[in-house]
């Protein structure tokens, strides 16, 4: 088979590659129907991060299992799955205490721009949805993949609440649905800072109320301006640059909270303006299940196969990521088996995410998209 190998800044090849096999009992083969780049691909594709050799490209993924090994029971053979690009047993500690891309076994998933995929750790990794999706719904199921779960756990992380006041930094796919997060997570204010006329309509349309083009020291007194002076509750960044962070610390008001996703590239923070600031950090890979049933955030009603049943749900009243009665990590597999990727699909596109699905494959040309 064919897949796209990356050998340095510029230059993308499509050539001959192995045919994934089981190598481990807990593997799974995964046949994929589409794929697309991801911002952080940017990175070494621009010479930003080096390349050492010849690496396979793709981390975002879904399809049909083809084959499984003799371990994996949670998925079989001709099912419709979505994965995470780490694979994660789904069991350690850190998987059960809601950190599954800090898995104790955690391996990066690369090679997804190919017809087939061989997939580690595949009960703790793969969702199956109920049924086989439509072809034009995949799209929005590929979403699932990465840039959704990473926009949610942007604002997850930020701590965004009903009636918050948001930033977004950064105007990527995960930009936009970090957007599209804190809306639904019943954010009052959302302020994207954009500087692409296309990128702010999509934002508009997810759920920004103000643009803001400015950069660096000009961006920053822009929100203050926008604040009163008082800064964001809560400040998404996903871009991964210095500036980015630094614009959103400053940003962000005494007691607020940052929650970064950008891949870092040459970030480095000062101790003590930080230590000054009163501003909490918390960031990294998005978690397998990065979209809890938590107090008063919208989910999909287990009971609602059509999908309309975003709502909030004050009486759950779990733990973030609460632990299932066979000792795994809750997972978002339980909701996709439960509503089915007619659902899935529906809300997603309601909301806009098959454009931002065809808004990320066409990244690689796009400027601020780098860093997720």
């Amino acid at each position: 088979m064919q897949g796209t190998m990356l050998y340095g800044a510029h230059d993308v090849r499509f050539e001959d590659v192995l045919e994934p096999a089981i190598l481990e009992p807990t593997d799974a083969i995964i046949s994929l129907p589409a794929t697309c780049i991801c911002g952080s691909d940017l990175w070494p594709y621009r010479g930003i991060q080096a390349v050492d050799a010849p690496a396979p490209m793709g981390h975002e993924y879904c399809g049909i299992v083809e084959e499984v090994g003799r371990e994996v029971t949670s998925v079989k053979r001709g099912q419709f799955v979505i994965g995470s690009f780490f694979a994660s047993d789904n069991t350690c500690p850190h998987c059960r205490f809601g950190y599954q891309t800090s898995c104790q076994q955690a391996t990066l998933i690369g090679g997804a721009q190919a017809p087939r995929l061989r997939v580690p750790l595949a009960d703790g990794t793969l969702v199956a949805t109920r049924d086989v999706p439509d072809a034009d719904q995949i799209p929005n199921l590929l979403a699932l993949s990465d840039v959704m779960g990473t926009g949610w756990f942007a604002a997850d992380a930020a701590n965004v609440r009903p009636g918050a006041t948001v930033v977004v930094v950064g105007d990527g796919a995960v930009g936009l649905l970090g957007v599209l997060s804190a809306k639904q997570m019943g954010a009052a204010r959302i302020i994207a800072m954009s500087r692409h006329e296309t990128r702010q309509q999509l934002a508009r349309e997810f759920g920004a109320t103000d643009i803001v083009a400015e950069r660096g020291e000009e961006g920053i007194e822009r929100i203050k301006e926008l604040t009163h002076g008082v800064g964001a509750d809560s400040v998404l960044e996903c871009v991964g640059t210095q500036e980015s962070m630094t614009q959103a610390i400053t940003a962000t008001r005494p007691g607020g909270s940052v929650g970064y996703v950008g891949v870092p590239h040459g970030v480095t923070l000062d101790g003590r303006p930080l230590f000054f600031a009163h501003v909490h950090l918390h960031g990294g890979p998005a978690p397998r299940a990065p979209v809890p049933a938590a107090p008063d955030r919208p989910r999909l009603q287990r009971d609602d196969p059509s999908g309309e049943g975003l709502r909030s749900d004050a009486a759950a009243r779990s733990r973030r990521r609460r632990l299932s009665r066979d000792g795994r990590a809750s997972r978002d597999q339980d909701t996709a088996a439960a509503v089915g990727p007619e659902a899935i699909a529906a809300s997603l596109s309601r909301c806009g995410a098959r454009a931002t699905a065809r808004f990320e494959r066409r990244s690689a040309d796009a400027g601020s998209c780098v860093g997720r």
